[in-house]
């Protein structure tokens, strides 16, 4: 029987001061909630094998089994399979494109709207939304399309910064690069701070996390948000 989707994305994978995923345990251990083993998808770093290694000392800290997807001898057929997925953060356009390569878009899409968690970090998030054209990752790499899992009805913006009052710098801020988008594009932004997070449970969005994030819509000004349920559409 297919369950709600069950998702959480969050901004970044450490922050500050604190060991990897440490500050969203509580969380993670929540949405994983009677799964035994995770499925991790390694994609957005070169090194898959380290990558894995670090993800699976520390779900196993947690209490759960981790299975890399780049170990297995048929992808579709794992993800299909899994208890839960989790996409971790590196490089969002190398994400994508082995996403892509792989054809383990339907896979993954169709696995979240069986029940199966959806974790997601950093890039991991990124490929949550309708697409990734407000990640800010350099494209080393290119994807034969933007357009990614589609299981958030708004873009992301991991790793959020504020401008900077008083600074000298002369490039473009975080929110005059989503508002260059925003020209382009109609589908609202959430700018994620890191520290905060986003959860879907029970058809419902809420933003959680001590940092909040900035919403970001075409022709209008950016809002902050604070801790709580989303209402959407937004």
């Amino acid at each position: 029987m297919n369950q709600a989707p069950r998702i959480l994305l969050l901004s970044t994978s450490t922050v500050f001061g604190g060991a990897y995923l440490e500050y969203a345990e509580a969380e993670i251990s929540d949405v994983l909630r009677g799964c035994g083993r995770v499925m991790f998808v390694p994609y957005a770093l070169h090194d898959h094998a380290g990558y894995a290694a670090k993800a699976r000392a520390r779900f196993s800290a947690m209490g759960f089994e981790l299975a890399s997807l780049h170990e297995a001898a048929d992808a579709k057929k794992s993800v299909r399979e899994a208890e839960a997925i989790f996409i971790g953060g590196g490089n969002t356009f190398r994400l994508l494109k082995t996403l892509y390569d792989l054809d383990l878009l339907d896979a993954i899409r169709e696995a979240v709207q069986r029940g199966r968690p959806y974790l997601g970090s950093s890039a991991g998030s990124n490929v949550a939304g309708p697409s990734i054209r407000t990640t800010n990752d350099m494209p080393i790499v290119e994807p034969p399309s933007f357009e990614a899992l589609g299981l958030a009805p708004f873009q992301l913006n991991p790793h959020y910064l504020d401008p900077v009052p008083g600074s000298n710098h002369m490039g473009e801020t975080r929110a005059e690069r989503i508002a260059q988008y925003l020209e382009e594009n109609a589908t609202p932004v959430i700018g994620l701070r890191e520290g905060a997070w986003l959860r879907l449970e029970e058809g419902v969005w809420e933003l959680k996390g001590a940092t909040g994030a900035r919403l970001f819509r075409r022709d209008e000004a950016a809002l902050e948000m604070n801790a709580g349920p989303i209402n959407l559409p937004l």
